[in-house]
């Protein structure tokens, strides 16, 4: 951010302003556009990062005020590697419950669907999609994965074994995988030096951090084209037309600054 506002003459104030204008704008966008998805094959994954310090290192003080470890949660298409939802927060009950509803609000579909172990799911799952879904989970076994957590693991454990659980409906067995999400979690943490494990780069709020994931998340499926796709994951999936650029997005961030003209209520009331 500072580069860039030594590159363009401008306040850092000014950088920061346009990304969390951006984040908002990009958050409503996919909130509107991304919905009535036939998606068959669902995938979904949380991804560490932290805000202004990580956990161990923070006080009582600064995780009140929202520093600390910091969980992206988020779910894909494993057909058309279209992000369907995320939400940042903590890895706790309440997200889980929060991240699987909206899930189901964007899905219109009866979707296999695929986390990882982690207990909440199950219950998570069952709130939000009730008996219209095929669920299983499969559990990644590491050698020495207990010494170490996922925030201070910096190279890969030894993959083991793994253990497939159908916990509702008729899964197909072939299909029961979290690669997608992973990959894609991936892809995530290589272009935003703010998931870089270890950087100096990281959000020193957790907004910025929200509004960061937002604006990638519409890079991601409207600007970015899939290698292996060879369209954009929003083309993919039939929500777009054509590959978006930047200077979409630059008109978008406009449309919602212009002032907006009065209503028909709005002119009588005046």
């Amino acid at each position: 951010m500072r580069a860039i506002s030594r590159l363009a003459d401008v306040s850092i104030n000014t950088v920061s302003k346009l990304l969390v204008d951006a984040g908002l704008v990009c958050a409503a966008f996919h909130d509107e556009n991304v919905r009535g998805l036939k998606a068959k094959r669902v995938q979904a994954d949380e991804i560490w990062a932290f805000v202004g310090a990580k956990a161990k290192n923070a006080t009582d003080e600064q995780k009140a005020a929202g520093w600390g470890d910091c969980w992206t949660w988020t779910a894909i298409d494993a057909d058309t590697k279209l992000l369907i939802t995320y939400l940042v927060g903590e890895r706790r009950p309440y997200y889980a419950y929060e991240f699987m509803k909206d899930l189901r609000s964007r899905v219109v579909s009866r979707p296999q669907l695929t986390t990882d172990g982690l207990q909440w799911y199950e219950h998570a799952v069952e709130h939000a999609f009730g008996i219209d879904v095929d669920f299983a989970r499969i559990q990644k076994h590491y050698s020495n994965a207990s010494d170490k957590g996922a925030a201070t693991r910096y190279s890969p454990a030894k993959f083991v074994s793994a253990t497939k659980e159908v916990i509702r409906g008729n899964p197909n067995p072939k299909h029961i995988s979290t690669s997608f999400v992973e990959r894609a979690n991936l892809t995530m943490r290589m272009h935003m030096r703010r998931f870089t494990r270890l950087t100096n780069g990281f959000s020193k709020k957790v907004e910025n951090h929200a509004h960061m994931v937002s604006l990638y998340a519409v890079w991601y499926n409207w600007i970015k084209i899939h290698k292996t796709l060879r369209v954009t994951p929003a083309m993919q999936a039939g929500l777009a037309d054509r590959v978006f650029d930047m200077s979409d997005l630059v008109a978008l961030i406009e449309q919602a600054e212009a002032p907006q003209p009065a209503t028909l209520s709005e002119s009588h009331s005046a």
